[in-house]
């Protein structure tokens, strides 16, 4: 009997400038799979590269994770912009990784929203179809990583590629979308852990207490969290243990 695989992936490149956020050193040694900060919420031009340089040299996936242009509330902030100014947002950061991304010979697996803007997308099935496709046209073939909602079966039934992914550090509410933390605190790693590992296998428990499908490929950890390495380190621990293979790369539907 084959093990199940499953993708274990972080928000990382999240530095900006002299400021630096994050281990993504430590983190790197855990995850399988990298999303890049494209410059909007947190990220750089130098830190782009350098994270790209860093998922390389640690033999693990690397994808854009473009957000709102809100460098001050970091791209959990829920701002004023018309569908059209959300797909510009994202393709602009998604080239921008693309190009430094190309110039290190990195090739891109996949683009995940951050923030309120994966909420924002996986609470509208036009927009997300409209991204997936749009997204097309700067990297052919690349899926658009988000949460199992109404919206990325709308995307599926495009026939449009999608990795459903989810944040196992993070509360959901009743529609299965992660509650968004604008300061994340210290978490306890084994019970995220667990939370993971029910995730994996296709369920999650909401807010509410309702147990509910959570159909993902990917598992999501933040890098920005207080104690990520451990989360992370412990994460990985609770899936192999039961069995899951990880593997980054394209997981998508």
């Amino acid at each position: 009997m084959t093990a199940p695989t499953i993708d274990l992936n972080a928000d990382a490149g999240e530095s900006f400038g002299r400021w630096t956020l994050g281990d993504d050193d430590a983190l790197f040694q855990h995850i399988t799979t990298a999303n890049i900060a494209c410059g909007y919420h947190a990220g750089d031009p130098a830190t782009m590269r350098a994270s790209l340089i860093r998922a390389r040299n640690a033999g693990i996936a690397a994808g854009a994770h473009p957000g709102y242009p809100d460098l001050l509330g970091f791209g959990r902030r829920a701002l004023p912009a018309t569908d059209s100014d959300v797909v510009d947002y994202i393709l602009y950061q998604v080239g921008a990784l693309a190009g430094l991304a190309a110039a290190e010979d990195v090739p891109l697996t996949h683009v995940k929203p951050h923030g309120a803007l994966m909420g924002r997308i996986c609470r509208s099935p036009e927009l997300a179809v409209t991204v997936a496709r749009e997204l097309q046209s700067v990297l052919p073939g690349v899926p658009l990583m988000f949460a199992p909602t109404e919206a990325m079966r709308a995307v599926v039934a495009a026939g449009l590629p999608v990795i459903p992914e989810n944040a196992a550090d993070l509360d959901f509410d009743q529609d299965g979308i992660n509650v968004v933390e604008p300061i994340p605190q210290a978490k306890d790693p084994t019970a995220v852990a667990e939370r993971a590992l029910e995730m994996a296998r296709g369920t999650v428990q909401t807010v509410d207490g309702t147990v509910i499908p959570m159909p993902v490929r990917s598992v999501c950890v933040h890098g920005d969290r207080p104690n990520a390495v451990a989360i992370a380190a412990a994460v990985r621990r609770r899936l192999e243990s039961a069995g899951f293979v990880l593997r980054g790369g394209r997981h998508e539907l």
